[in-house]
């Protein structure tokens, strides 16, 4: 896909990997209509972009707010790519979860995404090129203990993006799932920084997310997993679940005892490291 004077609709974008996929898509050569719920992250991301971005003040959860994201684009010439970002996460064990949480966490990494997106296809199906891409996670893949609804949410993203690429598929709109693994962004809390630093979980950038979110809109690519060896441990976990069930076994104490912690104080985050060269997500430090 040809990103120079491409127009792009951007969720998620105060939130942690936004910042650092707006810059990557305006140096490529596209505009970005920035959607966010911070309106004074927006207005500082506007001061810094210039002329290339415009923003929306949206909690896509509300049908209203949608409504003012969809007015935008069809304000804008050229409207080709929606990049679903917007996102959050939530640690601790799935019981400690009360009912509100559940549906907030979906509400905001699945359902909006999914309204959001059927609201625009009719723009996107008007472009001579165009593209929905669904920021998803490693933890789409792989059911990890601590991150359940998590989890649920992202592996149902993946199959949405699948089956609305096959639905798609005689059209001109391409559907792109990227994975990243475990991100060094902002969100991530205190205790899943501390098991992460623990399990020795090897972290990216934002800017690295970025980049191949750059590369694989550039080159019409359908499903990226970042990261090795979690694209093999997605593999794995495919075809043999049970050996993956088993690796991950270990780390259940590891998970339980942070899981303590963060059902009396704070939960969010996706995941960081610490000082030890970091390994991957399947290997427990001695």
């Amino acid at each position: 896909m040809r990103l120079q004077d491409s127009v792009v609709v951007l969720t998620g974008a105060t939130g942690g990997m936004g910042y650092a996929m707006v810059a990557a898509l305006c140096q490529a050569g596209a505009r970005v209509l920035l959607v966010g719920r911070q309106a004074n992250a927006l207005r500082a991301m506007e001061a810094d972009f210039g002329s290339r971005v415009s923003s929306v003040q949206a909690d896509l959860r509300l049908p209203e707010d949608r409504a003012r994201v969809v007015a935008a684009a069809r304000q804008l010439p050229g409207f080709n790519l929606l990049v679903n970002a917007a996102g959050v996460n939530h640690f601790g064990l799935f019981e400690s979860m009360d009912d509100a949480a559940i549906a907030e966490l979906i509400g905001i990494n699945l359902t909006a995404n999914l309204q959001l997106t059927r609201a625009l296809l009719p723009l996107l199906k008007a472009a001579p090129q165009a593209c929905v891409v669904n920021i998803g996670s490693t933890f789409g893949s792989i059911g990890y203990a601590g991150f359940s609804t998590y989890c649920a949410s992202k592996f149902a993203l993946r199959g949405f993006s699948q089956a609305l690429r096959r639905e798609l598929a005689d059209t001109r709109v391409g559907v792109l799932y990227l994975a990243p693994r475990a991100t060094n962004t902002e969100m991530n809390s205190t205790q899943v920084n501390a098991m992460n630093r623990f399990l020795g979980v090897a972290t990216d950038s934002p800017e690295l997310v970025a980049a191949q979110l750059i590369r694989a809109l550039q080159r019409d690519l359908r499903e990226v997993h970042l990261g090795w060896p979690e694209r093999l441990f997605v593999r794995l976990n495919g075809l043999l679940p049970s050996l993956m069930d088993k690796a991950l076994h270990r780390q259940l104490p590891t998970i339980q005892h942070y899981a303590k912690f963060a059902a009396a104080g704070a939960v969010a985050g996706s995941s960081a490291a610490e000082s030890q060269k970091p390994t991957s997500l399947l290997e427990q430090r001695p």
